[in-house]
């Protein structure tokens, strides 16, 4: 898990976990170098700017890009995605429209999902900048939905998900504490307009068809032009990691790596010289290449759990997180490692290939199912 955070927030981690690295033999092409943290704006392509914003932890930059737009009587700039909603997030944003782009004014705001480093600052770029905020449905919802610290005490049914998981008591505490210390917990933004699936944006002179993706989040907007070849691709598909994709105790029997690995295929299906813009580390060309490697890399996940559920009668999904995850360094990375684990357990059960068992009544077991008369 490679994005902990950093020792300015050592409790907090960000929903995009890199559990996937390419491999060596990659042929990804990272066409421009990327602008520092600071409020400087890079062009990508006509009418189209690339921005870092910063963040205090590993993971350390959010990509936000910039399109040339006339919107409701504004001519200025539509943004992408937020960063975190800090102080230093505004301070950027505030360089930016006040210095960089000399009072240009921006004219709405477009969230590709709503995990905190994409939409943590929207609320503050509504009332800041008087611009709508563009997202789907799903997004919205659980962007509020997701306001605030877990409760507590928390839910039964959710301390029975982490029982039945082989969590102890001792370290659901410490990672039930660790998300109610989160320093970045977002405001709730006032009101959307919602993207939907298929839509078409024009922005400037561009039209950008809405592309959206499951598994990460509910229902996560890319951005597609075809006409200049160009994917605004958030965390749908990142160069060097790929996305945390998990179940948790809101849908505790979700497949959510299905419809991931479905969404990624789809983006394999874009020509080969789509320029992707992802939202974080560089803008690259090798959208089909990288797909295929996303892909790959949960399909030998799938390999190392049937692998060593070969050599054991049985284990619970704490057990099994360690085959996946040998290296974890704080609370949260066990928590979606956990959830990232149960998500690939839920794949390989509804495939028919494991069966789970209720051990003594409390926790779930997982073993290779029978087949043909075989035991496991």
């Amino acid at each position: 898990m490679d994005n902990t955070v950093a020792a300015t927030a050592p409790q907090t981690a960000m929903p995009e976990v890199a559990a996937a690295r390419r491999g060596p033999e990659s042929k990804l092409r990272y066409p421009i170098d990327p602008p520092p943290s600071d409020g400087t704006l890079v062009e990508i392509a006509p009418g189209l700017l690339w921005a870092r914003v910063p963040m205090p932890m590993s993971l350390d930059h959010i990509n936000c890009y910039l399109l040339r737009d006339t919107y409701e009587g504004r001519d200025g700039w539509a943004v992408v995605d937020t960063g975190l909603g800090i102080p230093r997030t505004q301070e950027v944003w505030e360089k930016i429209f006040g210095e960089t782009l000399a009072g240009q004014p921006m004219t709405r705001l477009i969230c590709t999902h709503c995990h905190y480093d994409h939409a943590g600052a929207a609320r503050w770029m509504q009332e800041r900048f008087d611009v709508p905020l563009l997202m789907t449905f799903g997004e919205f919802m659980m962007l509020r939905g997701l306001m605030g610290p877990p409760p507590d005490p928390l839910p039964e049914l959710h301390r029975l998900f982490y029982e039945r998981a082989g969590v102890t008591d001792e370290q659901l505490d410490e990672m039930v504490g660790a998300m109610r210390k989160d320093p970045f917990m977002p405001q709730a933004p006032f009101n959307y307009r919602r993207l939907r699936k298929g839509q078409v944006l024009t922005i400037g002179e561009r039209e950008w068809r809405v592309i959206v993706g499951e598994g990460h989040s509910p229902e996560h907007a890319c951005l597609y032009n075809a006409r200049d070849g160009l994917l605004i691709a958030g965390d749908q598909l990142l160069p060097r990691i790929t996305s945390n994709v998990m179940v948790s105790p809101i849908e505790p029997e979700g497949n959510p790596l299905e419809v991931w690995l479905k969404s990624t295929l789809r983006l394999a299906e874009l020509p080969e010289d789509t320029l992707v813009l992802p939202s974080h580390q560089g803008v690259f060309f090798g959208v089909r290449e990288r797909a295929h490697e996303v892909v790959a890399h949960h399909a030998q996940q799938f390999d190392q759990l049937r692998a060593h559920l070969a050599t054991v009668p049985g284990a619970s999904a704490c057990e099994l997180m360690r085959v996946l995850f040998p290296r974890l360094r704080s609370p949260v990375d066990h928590l979606m490692a956990l959830g990232e684990t149960i998500a690939h357990l839920n794949q390989l059960l509804a495939a028919g290939d494991l069966q789970r068992m209720r051990c003594a009544g409390k926790i779930d077991i997982y073993a290779l199912a029978r087949q043909e008369g075989k035991t496991t």
